[in-house]
């Protein structure tokens, strides 16, 4: 009878499926850290994981192991490595919260344009002339610059048209595989994409150094605008405060962090043309639902026989 961890807090939906399931039993640990669920691991012959990190060390210690599902999309805080070595698949949770995500990042796209955070502090501080200065753009007629068009940018993208945007994407992977159909354009130098852009959203996965750095940011038009709803450590953080202190960027939106939370002493926490949201932008209500029953259903799908390998983001290493 299979054993399954769930690592996390879970919407009940998830829980729901596990109980009704058919010889499964599990064990919920709600607290997210690596510490917390460690005890359970010996017993486990599946994980259902959150964004707590899966460390060499932790898979070494769940020998019953045979697969890991990611409630959710990204899978940089877990050694694949070490699942590769055991042939242990690492599945994700395909697209369940896409759009949640896109509409985070057009939400703080317009935030950024009507400049919220300084409109608020007028209202409830003053002055009331700041609205005389005119910081406040329109999105209308602006050239957004979209890095990673899977499913969250092409979201994006639909929405951002109905902004009347001007729309080119920026991603290495689909330019090799395939361009998808569509009115968007692929940019293949990504220093020509930065210059034509007023907006840039980001959408790509992390990489070993910061996909805008302090170069890239520079190669930016003075008064554009930065958002970053994928993933700590793809914008350089130190550049970006430079940036939006000199004037050189006119706004910024984080929903992620080199660090997660953000120490009190970081310096983004006291520029006021910076929104920032808590890694929020794919946990609606709905997606959490979506996200807790897909993760778990990968689970069972794999003891079933039925696993989606389209899911699996290590089939290659592991065959």
């Amino acid at each position: 009878m299979p054993h399954v961890l769930l690592a996390g807090k879970l919407h009940p939906a998830g829980l729901a499926l596990l109980r009704v399931a058919q010889g499964v039993t599990f064990d919920h640990v709600e607290e997210i850290s690596e510490a917390s669920y460690q005890p359970y691991l010996a017993e486990a012959d599946a994980m259902v994981i959150r964004t707590q990190p899966l460390s060499a060390a932790s898979i070494a210690r769940a020998p019953r192991l045979q697969i890991v599902s990611r409630h959710g999309v990204g899978f940089d805080a877990v050694d694949v490595v070490a699942l590769n070595a055991r042939r242990i698949p690492l599945c994700i949770v395909g697209d369940v919260n896409s759009v949640s995500v896109a509409e985070h990042a057009m939400m703080m796209m317009l935030a950024c344009a009507k400049q919220l955070i300084r409109s608020d502090a007028a209202v409830r501080h003053g002055p009331w002339g700041w609205r005389n200065q005119l910081q406040q753009s329109e999105l209308a007629g602006k050239c957004l610059l979209i890095l990673g068009y899977g499913r969250i940018g092409r979201h994006l993208a639909r929405m951002a048209a109905a902004f009347n945007m001007q729309i080119r994407a920026y991603d290495p992977y689909l330019a090799m595989q395939g361009w998808p159909e569509g009115a968007v354009p692929a940019v293949s130098d990504l220093a020509e994409g930065l210059a034509w852009a007023d907006v840039v959203s980001v959408h790509l996965p992390k990489a070993d150094r910061p996909i805008l750095g302090a170069t890239e940011i520079a190669q930016l038009r003075r008064g554009a605008i930065v958002v970053n709803t994928a993933r700590g450590g793809i914008v350089a953080e130190a550049a970006l405060v430079d940036a939006l202190t000199s004037g050189h960027i006119a706004a910024a939106a984080l929903d992620v962090f080199d660090a997660e939370p953000p120490s009190p002493d970081n310096p983004l926490l006291r520029i006021d043309n910076l929104i920032l949201t808590p890694h929020i932008a794919g946990l609606t209500a709905q997606a959490a639902e979506r996200m807790a029953v897909a993760s778990v259903q990968n689970v069972l799908d794999h003891f079933s026989g039925k696993l989606d390998q389209g899911l699996v983001v290590n089939r290659q290493q592991i065959k």
